[in-house]
């Protein structure tokens, strides 16, 4: 499906009896996919476009750039916003380990307010 080279430092490691999703996800120009964390994390392959992660740390804001053919890791419980900031939709191949049996890969967050410029 897609492949790219990984960016992130640090491992996501699996669990027996749990769920493992891959899905596809699109996004168009400008859009975002919310706030959100994965309870057993995401290994995330930009397959098309541009994309930037703003992840909540603390009380700060940090962000990565990301363009098609990279890959990279969001951590069980991380919470982030990731935003196309490209001219073209991403699409992204993320497989997520150690989902709950039955469970959701998503958790939705209200915004932490750490990264007031989007």
């Amino acid at each position: 499906m897609a492949r790219g080279t990984d960016l992130s430092v640090g491992t996501i490691a699996f669990k027996e009896g749990t769920d493992v999703v891959v899905t596809q996800i699109t996004v168009i120009p400008g859009g975002s996919s919310g706030w959100h964390a994965h309870p057993g994390g995401a290994i995330v392959v930009v397959e098309q476009g541009e994309l930037t992660v703003h992840r909540s740390v603390g009380s700060q804001c940090e962000t990565t750039n990301y363009t098609a053919g990279q890959a990279f890791i969001e951590r069980p419980g991380e919470v982030d916003d990731v935003v196309n900031t490209g001219t073209t939709p991403y699409v992204l191949i993320v497989t997520f380990p150690r989902v709950p049996q039955g469970g959701s890969a998503r958790i939705d967050v209200p915004d932490p307010g750490t990264c007031p410029d989007i």
